[in-house]
């Protein structure tokens, strides 16, 4: 199974990489399989630290994909890291091994810490639609525009039924880099 979370790591500089993406645990290991070429690979390459953020917001994931990197960290607490500062909960964890691949390059990691910050709400079908969305910008160059906008539309009804100001504007975000893209 995969879950859809919000990866910090640490860049050469110091800063913080915050990149949306799916991960699997699986027999107390995380795996991670960040897309060639990418910061988050080069970060999991060295120091080899991640933290992975689960986040009910999706403005983080959509802004993320749409060059808003600027959300609130607070440090790990087990490794040289940062985390979101307004996670549900994250799960700090240490490279244990890698599988190079062609595209996606396999990092299996060990737990370091986890920790719960605040209670899981439920489902939201507006959040689901604007993670789905992320998905689909984030593979705008690899995916047919019909195919793009044909699953836009179908999601667009959730956000229309049970959206609040946040779902909004995150769609909103998403849906200008789509008509951006194919201007």
């Amino acid at each position: 199974m995969i879950y859809e979370t919000v990866i910090t790591t640490m860049n050469p500089d110091g800063t913080v990489h915050i990149a949306p993406m799916g991960i699997r645990h699986e027999n107390e290991k995380y795996l991670i399989a960040p897309f060639k070429p990418s910061r988050t690979l080069d970060n999991l390459l060295h120091p080899g630290v991640a933290v992975i953020n689960a986040t009910a917001d999706v403005m983080v994931i959509a802004g993320c994909l749409t060059g808003r990197h600027d959300w609130p960290l607070v440090p790990a607490t087990h490794i040289a890291c940062k985390r979101l500062a307004g996670a549900l909960s994250h799960v700090e964890v240490r490279v244990e091994s890698s599988k190079d691949d062609e595209l996606r390059p396999l990092f299996t990691c060990r737990r370091v810490h986890a920790a719960n910050h605040r209670p899981f709400r439920g489902f939201n079908r507006a959040q689901a639609a604007v993670v789905e969305a992320a998905i689909l910008v984030s593979r705008l160059h690899l995916l047919p525009e019909q195919k793009i906008r044909s699953e836009l539309e179908y999601l667009s009804i959730a956000i229309g039924k049970t959206a609040g100001e946040n779902e909004r504007t995150a769609w909103q975000w998403l849906m200008e880099k789509v008509e951006n893209y194919y201007a």
